[in-house]
């Protein structure tokens, strides 16, 4: 799957007017600046951002752009999926039954990849603004369980090599 540069920008930009607020609007143009992205593609994401309720304006001297809820609250499905990206990993186009391939049909690994994509909205439905700013993302996605399975595998993979090897 991969995240198109919507997504990631708005992230990008959330954790910026985040870390940047302390209570005041915060101008666009500071955050363009600040995380190196156009301004006028910002000002395109934040009228969805704005619609899909993660941030509010402020118009005026000294306006600008607030969190709509505290960082704790704003889920990053909930903004990615604020500026029209999809959370999927499948070529099929969301909710239509026909399938990616040439006759329509759905190929042998779609429910695998429809899957990664589930578990791809379910992890990020877990992870908050506030995780993101206080960096407390990394392990979160079951780093531990990938290594005790790995180890378990390994010791499987010896323990059928061993059993072989005294059968012979």
């Amino acid at each position: 799957m991969k995240l198109s540069t919507k997504g990631r920008y708005a992230v990008m930009a959330l954790a910026d007017l985040a870390c940047e607020s302390k209570g005041q609007p915060v101008a666009l143009a500071d955050i363009a600046g600040r995380q190196e992205i156009s301004l006028s593609y910002l000002e395109q994401l934040f009228g969805k951002l704005r619609k899909g309720d993660q941030v509010r304006s402020v118009r005026g001297p000294g306006g600008g752009y607030l969190l709509a809820r505290p960082a704790s609250q704003i889920r990053i499905a909930d903004i990615i999926l604020a500026v029209d990206e999809p959370i999927k990993a499948t070529l099929c186009k969301p909710g239509s039954s026909a399938g990616c391939r040439t006759d329509r049909s759905r190929c042998v690994t779609h429910d695998l990849w429809e899957e990664l994509g589930n578990q791809i909205y379910l992890f990020l439905s877990t992870i908050s603004l506030e995780d993101v700013i206080e960096k407390r993302v990394l392990g979160r996605s079951g780093q531990n369980f990938i290594m005790e399975h790995a180890a378990r595998l390994n010791a499987e993979q010896k323990a059928h090599s061993d059993t072989r090897q005294a059968a012979e």
